[in-house]
């Protein structure tokens, strides 16, 4: 009977792989190719009440997807979340809050949908968003005693929008369309200082947008600009809201 000599189980290993190797159970990675997702674009509609955003900007989702760039749509205030359903609750005059924390809860909507927002840029997906911090600024600093300034610091941080889409629609229009004066805010004098707000948050991200024109050549305006700007900023990096 043949002498049986131990056997270092570093050569067993390196035998068993060379012989897997062999059989094709293992293969050397050969041309890898990794894709990269680019991020989607951020586009934020914003405007005085009544101007057409939210026509405008579930048309735009639609005209993206049909033209093979995926989006989705979001709404500030988000109703359907229980900080939502406070405001909504308020904007239909059912109860009655201090200025500065109906401004809070408006804020913190938009931060509760935080994560939302970072993972559906994150995987390539652009978003369309009907009013955003803007809106909460610029309504909140019409009220008496409220800063522009004071009213920018809850939502600093927040994603920076890529593309601000301001329907500009002269007063006189506004009020012919229908519903206007359904809620809080939808008074003259109140719109005029929303609107004189507006000017002072603009910068060059923003493309004011003549809202008189017909619904589809409003369009055809608004894909125009939302597609230049997915083609520009798929490969940048989002920056963040009034952050010095």
């Amino acid at each position: 009977m043949a002498r049986q000599f131990p056997v270092r189980s570093s050569t067993v290993v390196k035998v068993i792989l060379q012989r897997t190797f062999r059989m094709g159970f293992t293969q050397e990675p050969q041309n890898v190719v990794t894709s990269k997702v680019c991020r989607g674009a951020l586009i934020v509609m914003e405007g005085c009440d009544r101007s057409g955003k939210t026509t405008q900007a579930k048309l735009l989702k639609k005209t993206l997807d049909d033209a093979g760039k995926p989006t989705d749509f979001m709404c500030f205030p988000d109703r359907s979340t229980q900080i939502g359903g406070i405001i909504n609750n308020y904007l239909k005059c059912g109860t009655e809050l201090e200025d500065h924390a109906i401004h809070l809860l408006f804020s913190a909507n938009r931060w509760e949908l935080l994560p939302k927002i970072k993972m559906t840029l994150a995987k390539g997906t652009n978003i369309v968003i009907d009013r955003y911090a803007f809106s909460g600024v610029v309504f909140s600093a019409a009220k008496e005693g409220m800063s522009l300034e004071w009213c920018k610091k809850s939502d600093t941080g927040l994603p920076k929008p890529d593309l601000v889409l301001y329907l500009d629609v002269s007063e006189k229009d506004v009020q012919k369309r229908g519903q206007f004066g359904a809620e809080r805010y939808e008074k003259e004098e109140f719109q005029k200082r929303v609107r004189a707000n507006y000017e002072l948050l603009k910068d060059d991200t923003w493309r004011i947008i003549d809202a008189s024109l017909s619904i589809d050549k409003l369009q055809e305006v608004i894909k125009e600009e939302a597609l230049k700007v997915i083609n520009k900023t798929k490969d940048e990096k989002i920056p963040e809201l009034w952050v010095e």
